[in-house]
């Protein structure tokens, strides 16, 4: 009798649907402990995707009415609990027919990849010249180093590499990133049919785009994972805080007041999605120049002076921790020239201010000891 009934039980719960999903409870794998007595009491736990599950109450009616219909149930104990991780995981293995989600592998428990998102608030700031002098210079301290050029729209890091021409190499469904000076550097301009071609997407498909560049690539073991971010709080910004919630952002800006105000919401943008900013790079700070009077070198204040310390000094009293004035990159028309020839500046003319500036960051960055302030411990606290 209770074979016979369970199976009668079993086909009853098989009618109820979630009303999310669209799918039969007991495929989704809902329905756990079932226990049918031979007097007709019906034991079970259903378990939602989540403990706040708004449906709840649907899913628990529909459930206890479909059992009501069921000849020789006298009784329906139904409690209600919830999905543990790993069942939610397989769950969604389910809903994609059998094929695991994709895994960004920075979020991996154990990874050790220090991830930096170089950001400025507004275009035109240096922000890309910063990112490849910087990456070079971890490298060159035996650092492994990756860089992923997040700037979708105005992707300038391949041709900054000597990459405008370069196309990974795929290994099935992986990507290959490719290899310049030490780095292995991903841009979607590395995939575009040809140099020319525009890149006009909206923010669904920048999030999607992003997520590809991080799950497909095989970055490897990496030190440093920097990402060359599009200027401002848009889309990007917003994706990368979501997708890699324990990255520390880097906020590049002028010297001069209109820079650094909107330097300050780079700032502001990356503590609200939980990043912690670990300084400011003030690009473009001065033009070092020879007095044709005196015969001495003299800094000139081309774009004015004190941005910088003026977007620390505000960053470090808005968010409550210090957020310090990491370097001071002068005005120097060999950073751009070594830009435009592919080969960064540490590289061609390591003696240089701009390039002693830049060594002096990454140094820093390499030898920081880093705590657990701003880091994200992925618990939930209870009672």
């Amino acid at each position: 009798m209770s074979e016979e009934l369970t199976t009668h039980v079993e086909a009853a719960l098989a009618t109820v649907i979630d009303p999310e999903i669209r799918r039969p409870i007991t495929d989704l794998g809902m329905v756990s402990g079932l226990e049918v007595t031979a007097d007709g009491v019906v034991s079970l736990t259903i378990l939602l995707t989540i403990a706040a599950c708004p449906l709840s109450s649907t899913i628990e009616n529909d459930a206890r009415l479909a059992l009501s219909k069921v000849p020789g149930v006298t009784e329906v104990r139904l409690k209600l609990g919830a999905m543990n991780d790993e069942q939610r995981a397989e769950m969604r293995t389910l809903l994609r027919g059998g094929v695991p989600a994709k895994e960004i592998p920075f979020t991996k428990p154990g990874n050790t990849t220090q991830i930096i998102c170089v950001a400025s608030g507004k275009g035109g700031v240096g922000k890309s010249s910063v990112t490849v002098n910087l990456a070079l210079a971890l490298a060159q301290r035996g650092k492994s180093v990756g860089i992923l050029d997040a700037d979708i729209y105005g992707h300038s890091i391949p041709a900054m590499l000597g990459l405008a021409d370069a196309v990974p190499t795929a290994v099935d469904d992986m990507l290959m990133p490719v290899p310049s000076l030490g780095l292995k550097v991903i841009s979607i301009g590395m995939l575009k049919e040809s140099r020319d071609q525009v890149i006009a997407w909206r923010g669904p498909i920048l999030d999607k785009a992003l997520f590809q560049l991080l799950t497909d690539v095989y970055w490897g073991d990496l030190d440093f994972l920097l990402l060359d971010l599009p200027p401002g709080t848009g889309d990007v910004a917003l994706s990368i805080g979501q997708r890699l919630p324990h990255s520390e952002v880097l906020v590049v800006t002028t010297p001069q007041v209109a820079a650094a105000e909107v330097a300050e919401r780079a700032g502001t943008m990356a503590s609200m999605m939980n990043q912690r900013v670990i300084g400011v790079v003030e690009n473009m700070g001065y033009l070092e120049v020879v007095c044709p009077h005196c015969d001495e070198s003299h800094q000139v204040d081309v774009f004015g002076s004190g941005g910088g310390q003026e977007v620390a000094e505000t960053l470090t009293a808005r968010l409550g921790y210090e957020v310090p004035l990491l370097a001071r990159v002068p005005l120097a028309p060999a950073l751009r020239v070594a830009g435009d020839e592919g080969v960064p500046l540490v590289a061609t003319d390591p003696s240089s201010p701009a390039a002693v500036a830049l060594e002096g960051l990454a140094e820093h960055l390499a030898t920081r000891k880093r705590g657990m302030a701003g880091k994200l411990l992925g618990v939930t606290p209870v009672g």
